[in-house]
């Protein structure tokens, strides 16, 4: 019988192979996948430099599939950004981040039927391009964003997370929010729902948002199980936002649209923002590439742990922070 490999002791935790066990309560077999793969990885390379033959090596793995992608960004002074991982285990090019994503306050704006106002309720809210109001209205102007987000089951080793439904939602080019702001309360433009595919992802179609008085730039969602759920806000399995590089936004609030919001941005910080304070937004901040001509591609890896009551929601009063400005 093969003996079980046992752990090594590190000011840090226990380890195996240099890498910190992912769940230390575990045996070393028992770490999951990701874990598991990054043994694979390691050991590979180590024959490689051998001259073996990476089929020589005999690992245990589990069924369920990891989640890829990472987040956390800086960019350039162009505006194309180049990515920095965020805490966690990196296996290659694969960065797993190192918790749930917290939940957070959907905010006075959710438009999800939680304090009035209800778009999910209406028809054609599933959709990838959330630029245009659903009857038709006003289209949001803004620099060019693609969104994509790879929803991971904490509670299934880490498998991608098919089917969930995600809400998504965030101020204009202005700082306004449809349904709420001034002489917006008719629109109901930058807000969609997209169910993800068997890799656990979501994309949409929309304009970068604006930093408005008080609060850090960001992006918020909701994660419902199935579509049939996002009629009640309550069914909302996690509730968070997404924040934004500053060296990204400094960019883009460079250019025609989007005067104000330099200015408030000088006024905040990671560390100061009243809800990515707490870790200065360290599993949620997106990577971001691209630049302000043809466009921004934001993604962001999202774990999400069903094992855990969510403690999120709305905030009638304002509790998202930050007013944004009312449209002429």
């Amino acid at each position: 019988m093969s003996r079980i490999p046992e752990p090594e002791t590190t000011p840090d935790g226990p380890a195996y192979e240099g890498r910190l066990l992912d769940r230390v309560d575990e045996e070393v077999v028992d770490q999951g996948v990701a874990f598991d793969l990054r043994t694979l990885v390691s050991r590979r390379g180590v024959l490689g430099i051998l001259g073996l033959g990476a089929g020589s090596l005999a690992l245990a793995a589990c069924t369920s599939a990891a989640g890829t992608s990472g987040s956390g960004s800086t960019g350039t002074a162009t505006g194309t950004a180049t990515t920095t991982p965020t805490d966690g285990a990196t296996a290659g090019t694969t960065t797993l981040p190192a918790g749930e994503i917290p939940d957070e306050t959907a905010g006075p704006y959710p438009g999800d039927g939680s304090n009035g106002v209800d778009v999910l309720e209406q028809s054609g809210i599933v959709r990838s391009d959330i630029r245009s109001s659903l009857d038709g209205g006003t289209t949001a102007a803004g620099v060019p964003m693609t969104l994509s987000m790879t929803v991971l089951d904490m509670a299934d080793d880490d498998a991608p997370f098919a089917d969930v439904a995600v809400y998504v939602w965030h101020c204009d080019a202005a700082g306004g929010y449809s349904m709420y702001s001034d002489g917006i309360e008719d629109e109901t433009y930058l807000r969609g729902v997209q169910v993800a595919d068997a890799t656990g992802t979501v994309s949409y179609t929309s304009i970068f948002p604006a930093c408005y008085s008080g609060r850090w730039p960001h992006i918020h969602f909701e994660v419902y199980p199935d579509v049939d759920s996002i009629t009640d806000s309550t069914n909302a399995i996690s509730t968070s936002q997404i924040a934004l590089p500053e060296d990204v936004c400094r960019v883009v609030y460079a250019t025609t649209g989007y005067e104000a919001s330099t200015a408030n941005l000088d006024q905040v910080s990671l560390d100061s923002d009243n809800v990515f304070s707490d870790d200065s937004g360290a599993l949620q901040l997106a990577t971001v590439t691209g630049d302000a001509t043809s466009g921004y591609q934001v993604s962001l890896t999202v774990r999400v742990d069903t094992s855990t009551a969510p403690t999120a929601g709305s905030a009638p009063g304002g509790g998202g922070g930050g007013t944004p400005p009312q449209a002429p």
